[in-house]
């Protein structure tokens, strides 16, 4: 949850660092998306390291390049020095984020699905809301986030220094790091029906964690960075909600629900955006947010059970191409317009966009059935890049 915090942390400062150095919104969102796509590449190559090198091993070399990232907020003073730390800081995220989420699951097999699918949500939710509180009243904004972050992985990287090892070294360790990128037969069409879901949700989730305290501020005419931090806060938060209330409910249900929620919420904060008003646009947000988690829950839980065990791993990798690449794309795009077009247009022209998705995700949720045999038998979990996936169908075994 810490590295996710993290990861968060710097959404209400963009917009310090956008009066500081009188940046263009194109290359704040630029700042965003190379977090996104280095954390792809971790996810896809590093993945399942700690299969092979331990857990301890990759936990520790996590928080060092975590750290190393922390180090470089610190030290930035123009935006290349904010890209390069965004650049390590997702490395260390995707390198971790199975390592953990394997031990979790070597330490509490039971309970690590659900914790594994609330808790980095959770971990957006409190870095957004808990930076903009001290953007707001702590003094330097710039650097107190920073500073309390670093003192907090030092002392995690003690701790786990500390800890016996976790798992064995095993051999295979080059072979893991070559990705895996491909879709079975029986799941082409029903990842095609679900794909303008994934795109919806993290598109949704990109721009509220890059551009959303800038609109956020237009709507509210407030300049305090908790409004930022209360709006990423609103969007994550819920979604994790919505992932734990919705855990047991068949998959395509979960999808459209999350659809219907995703499009409502976005019409309703674009009321609120276009008339001013910040209470619809923060219900919105929230409606919106409860899409967020469940479509993407649901999608994965459509989709992964079609695969066989030694299809798995490249069919997780087209879910996570498709779905970073929709959280810093579109964000970049928006970025690039609002000079132009200005931020509520540019917002008023995005959401409109995934509410067109969210639309073809609900009608594309009549298409992906479950086999009879999902529905015969309670859920379970999947293991995906070493960490359990909470899917609801009968499946096992490793990726």
């Amino acid at each position: 949850m810490c590295f996710m915090a993290a990861s968060s942390a710097p959404t209400p400062l963009y917009r310090v660092y956008q009066a500081e150095w009188e940046l263009t919104p194109a290359l704040m969102t630029s700042v965003f998306a190379v977090y996104a796509v280095s954390l792809l590449a971790a996810l896809l190559t590093v993945g399942s390291l700690s299969d092979y090198l331990g857990r301890k091993s990759v936990v520790l070399s996590s928080l060092a390049l975590e750290i190393v990232s922390i180090v470089l907020f610190l030290a930035a003073a123009d935006v290349w020095m904010l890209i390069a730390a965004r650049l390590v800081q997702g490395l260390a995220t995707g390198a971790a984020t199975a390592a953990l989420a394997a031990g979790l699951a070597d330490l509490n097999p039971r309970r690590a699905p659900l914790i594994n699918s609330v808790a980095p949500i959770v971990g957006l939710a409190a870095g957004a809301l808990g930076s903009a509180a001290l953007v707001e009243y702590g003094p330097n904004p710039l650097h107190l986030v920073y500073l309390v972050l670093l003192a907090l992985l030092v002392l995690l990287f003690v701790a786990a220094a500390l800890m016996a090892p976790a798992g064995t070294a095993s051999p295979g360790v080059l072979a893991s790091l070559r990705p895996t990128l491909s879709v079975p037969g029986p799941a082409r069409i029903p990842l095609l029906a679900v794909a303008p879901a994934l795109v919806a949700v993290w598109a949704l989730g990109g721009f509220f964690l890059s551009l959303g305290p800038t609109l956020a501020a237009d709507v509210t005419g407030s300049r305090s960075a908790l409004i930022g931090g209360w709006t990423a806060f609103a969007l994550t938060m819920s979604g994790a909600v919505a992932v734990l209330v919705l855990r047991t409910t068949a998959a395509a249900a979960v999808l459209r629900i999350g659809s219907v929620a995703l499009v409502a919420g976005v019409a309703v904060a674009l009321v609120g955006t276009n008339t001013g008003s910040a209470w619809l646009f923060f219900a919105g947000t929230a409606v919106a947010g409860i899409g967020f988690g469940a479509g993407f829950q649901g999608a994965m839980r459509s989709v992964m059970p079609l695969a066989e065990s030694h299809q798995r791993a490249g069919l997780l990798a087209a879910f996570y191409v498709v779905s970073y690449l929709a959280m810093g794309v579109p964000s970049v795009a928006a970025g690039v317009a609002v000079p132009f077009a200005g931020i509520r247009t540019t917002a008023t022209a995005y959401g409109a966009l995934v509410i067109a998705l969210g639309l073809t995700a609900l009608i594309g949720t009549w298409t992906v059935r479950p086999r009879n045999r999902e529905s015969q038998v309670p859920p379970v979990t999947l293991q995906t890049c070493g960490a359990p996936l909470d899917i609801g169908h009968p499946i096992s075994g490793k990726l």
